[in-house]
């Protein structure tokens, strides 16, 4: 239990539903839905499409996403890849005869076909109990009429400022009276709420093929892109098998590639062998256990994560129990390796949502358009922001993650969810670009290694490798920093927090439900 006289907040509890996301608009939208008769599944898109609206710097419908769930609470797990591809003419020769030695981090080079609306319309018809009429109401209001923009939203939007002034689109959109708006102030999207409305009224069709996908593909093609009307007449999503690893007699689910979410499962088999039980949760043991585990497994992500072939067996062999093994051999408890390449780890901005209803459908939904604002690029036409997922691919043709003609990039964004006995334990997820790994991990062993309540394993300090350091949140001791020092780590203040994430823990035995939202975000978890 925690500490009364302290800063923080309760886990929230409930019995009937529940929705945990990183905007209270959202939340409240979300209850909504399922108090209306929609489902979890409905639910989770409804979240999606207002952040899509009030987050813009992390979210929106020209960007992907990624689901695990648990219909009815039972395994398996289902997993839907909602991600889009490269365009048909987007070669390594032809960015090469650009000029280009790597993809650019922004502009039209970088921006992959939304992958999100396709998802979203499959989930509906396949899984969902509303209509996608009455499921994207909610943000079509708030785009249409007014919403007020929330702190961390303003937050990252004004640090977005400088990239949103360069696109015409962006600046005329989202930088009114020549500013991205404070706090408080109110803000409208228009042309966003008529392509939402658009999708509303015609599913996928209203987004990838007619005016909204004419206008988007001329936007883009005027900027020097590659896209074509049949790269998003063919963009489909895509159900896959889930990756998983035991840990502590519960299983953690994560997406295949080309997710990275195998990262995490080869953190968690190496911190297995370790007892980080009878270690402080913020000692500089623990955390120097996880960092040198985290090291190695961005390693062979880097190394070795892409959209794979069929029939590829790099999962099987990397999450084996002696390449595990191998991996925690190598690491000293009391000293940083020092043969390890610089994995180039970065933070960005993503929308993660956990639902459980009524049925216990459990959703772990996330959606991103990668770095704030995505690609920089806004269709002013039609409202919508287009992702930079394409920055993921490499120029290498020998690389897993090569750019080629209608391929997926290796991605980020990673929905989290935990079994046990069959059944679904927890939907879960931690935002933060690279730091997801990272934070799943933090967040797992916080609750399973170190008896965390949800809030308080979601409130507890973080650090991260980046640029050859670790990053200490401020809540990180003194002593711990000291003590990370000592053992050969560079160790600097951050100057933001790491992430953010939203988790739902489902108790069968006494049929509750309890919510974690992190604080590092704007939102809560709610219930009913």
């Amino acid at each position: 239990m925690r500490n009364f006289q302290l800063p923080g907040r309760s886990p929230a509890r409930a019995t009937g539903a529940m929705a945990a996301t990183s905007h209270p608009l959202a939340t409240l939208a979300a209850l909504e839905i399922m108090r209306a008769g929609g489902n979890a599944i409905d639910a989770a898109i409804c979240a999606s499409a207002v952040q899509a609206v009030v987050e813009p710097q992390s979210t929106g419908i020209g960007g992907d996403c990624f689901v695990l769930m648990c219909l009815k609470g039972q395994e398996p797990v289902i997993a839907l890849n909602g991600s889009g591809r490269a365009p048909a003419a987007a070669t390594i020769n032809a960015y090469r005869e650009m000029g280009l030695d790597k993809v650019p981090s922004y502009g039209p080079h970088a921006v992959t076909v939304p992958g999100a609306v396709d998802a979203w319309c499959r989930l509906s018809a396949d899984h969902g109990r509303l209509g996608l009429d009455k499921v994207l109401a909610p943000a079509i209001h708030y785009a249409e009429t007014v919403y007020v923009v929330q702190d961390r939203v303003a937050f990252d939007w004004a640090n977005a400022s400088d990239l949103l002034a360069q696109d015409s689109g962006s600046a005329a959109i989202f930088l009114p009276d020549g500013r991205a708006p404070r706090a408080g102030e109110l803000h409208r999207q228009p042309a966003l709420a008529r392509t939402l409305r658009r999708i509303a009224e015609q599913g996928r069709a209203g987004f990838y093929e007619g005016p909204v996908a004419e206008a988007i593909v001329g936007r883009l093609r005027a900027l020097g892109g590659l896209h074509d009307l049949a790269d998003f007449a063919a963009t489909k999503a895509d159900y896959v098998t889930p990756v998983s690893a035991e840990y502590h007699g519960y299983r953690i689910h994560q997406m295949p590639p080309n997710n990275q979410g195998l990262t995490a499962l080869l953190m968690l088999n190496i911190l297995s062998g370790f007892p980080l039980s009878n270690l402080a949760p913020l000692g500089p043991e623990r955390l120097h256990l996880e960092i040198e585990a985290a090291r190695l497994a961005y390693r062979d992500r880097n190394d070795c994560l892409g959209d794979l072939p069929p029939g590829d067996d790099t999962v099987n062999a990397l999450l084996s129990a002696t390449r595990a093994e191998r991996m925690r051999l190598a690491i000293d408890p009391d000293r940083a390796m020092t043969n390890l390449p610089d994995p180039g780890l970065a933070k960005t901005d993503t929308v993660y949502i956990s639902i459980v209803d009524e049925e216990r459908n459990a959703v772990s939904f996330i959606n991103s358009t990668y770095h704030a604002f995505g690609s920089g690029i806004t269709c002013a036409e039609t409202g919508v922001v287009l992702q930079n997922r394409g920055a993921s691919f490499r120029l290498d043709p020998d690389h897993p993650n090569a750019l080629a003609p209608g391929k997926r990039p290796m991605h980020t964004i990673m929905p989290g969810m935990v079994t046990k006995d069959g059944r679904a334990i927890m939907p879960f997820g931690v935002m933060g670009g690279d730091y997801q790994p990272f934070g799943h991990v933090h967040l797992l062993t916080n609750l399973l290694d170190h008896g965390m309540d949800l809030q308080e394993a979601m409130d507890c300090p973080r650090v991260f490798y980046q640029g050859g350091e670790v990053q200490a949140e401020h809540g990180i001791p003194t002593d711990s920093i000291a003590g990370l020092q000592a053992r050969g780590h560079r160790v600097s203040l951050a100057d933001e927090p790491h992430g953010g994430g939203q988790a739902i823990w489902i108790d069968w035995d006494t049929g509750t439900l309890t919510g974690g939202s992190d604080p590092r975000k704007d939102g809560l978890a709610l219930g009913y």
